[in-house]
């Protein structure tokens, strides 16, 4: 058995971490707080990154025109159907969630944090868009909650990062895991497999990259196509390949593989709603992607970080 985990799963799984810190049942209540983009708003670029779809990577959040607390409780009443003892962390998961007045992050942070049985807060955001003050504020909150700041990165190679116009650079990025890090503040890392052009091989390296960076935990999704996107018109044109469902588990276990032991997967596969998605298909059977991931890693006798420091 894999050394952090009490199933069959060969990888550190969030729902593993959580019941040894809180010993509970803990689940995310995602949330809208209503926050633009950088990328959008044309500070450091338009239209946003080319796979963003118009409710800013945050399909299972809340309705923005609910206030913060009816969106929590919609939710969260919801997720208590099927953990009735359960505790929460708020999550902030739609759009830039730091790209705010100090003040206007303060009010909408707090007021989750404020509610019952809530023991964290996990805030989505990107590299260039958290300044020295929110950094300070933010190395405040993490000694008073179960802090986690989820950094969008998706791939280490530049052409890939110029072509879904991410609008930062790999040091812009490394900078803020080193301010974040130096605060003791928590950082997970998105990453995407599947991304136009890129080479298994190069997937592989972005994981290897990650692996040496003093990260905790990693979210790895794999690339939906969804309609109304700039993906969907660049794979209109140019017709792309797309990963099939076999070559993305292959990938996926090779990257558990090279990934630290310590470091916690707090995804494992996307997650798109299926009345948006055009490519890939079998992206919307997600239980049975991640038995096949299970199967595999015990096919090959392997675990999380059996290659790390190959």
């Amino acid at each position: 058995m894999f050394k952090y985990s009490n199933s069959n799963k060969r990888y550190y799984t969030l729902d593993y971490f959580y019941k040894q810190k809180f010993n509970s049942k803990v689940f995310k209540v995602s949330l809208n707080a209503g926050f633009t983009c950088p990328n959008i708003d044309g500070k450091v670029g338009k239209m946003g990154c080319i796979y963003c779809s118009k409710l800013g990577s945050g399909e299972y959040a809340g309705d923005k025109n609910k206030d913060l607390v009816t969106q929590f409780n919609e939710v969260k009443d919801m997720m208590l159907k099927k953990w009735p003892n359960a505790k929460y962390i708020g999550y902030f998961q739609a759009n830039t969630n730091t790209y705010a007045p100090l003040n206007v992050l303060k009010e909408k942070y707090e007021t989750i944090l404020k509610l019952d049985n809530v023991v964290g807060l996990n805030i989505a955001t990107r590299p260039d868009s958290i300044t020295d003050e929110c950094l300070n504020y933010l190395e405040e909150l993490s000694k008073k909650t179960y802090l986690t700041i989820e950094l969008g990165l998706q791939t280490i190679h530049e052409k890939t990062s110029i072509l879904i116009n991410r609008c930062h650079s790999l040091k812009c990025f490394e900078d803020m895991v080193k301010k974040l890090r130096e605060r003791n503040i928590n950082v997970v890392v998105h990453i995407i497999n599947g991304l136009p052009y890129e080479t298994k091989k190069m997937m592989i390296e972005t994981v290897k990259y990650l692996s040496k960076l003093d990260i905790q935990g990693i979210k790895i999704h794999m690339l939906s196509i969804l309609k109304n996107t700039q993906l969907e018109k660049l794979y209109n044109k140019e017709h792309f390949k797309v990963l099939r469902r076999e070559e993305y588990i292959d990938i996926v276990c090779d990257q558990l593989e090279y990934l630290r032991e310590d470091i916690v997967i707090n995804r494992i596969t996307g997650d798109p709603k299926i009345e948006d998605l055009i490519e890939p298909d079998w992206l919307i059977k997600k239980v049975t992607i991640l038995n096949d991931i299970d199967k595999e890693m015990k096919r090959r006798n392997s675990y999380q970080g059996i290659k790390y420091n190959i």
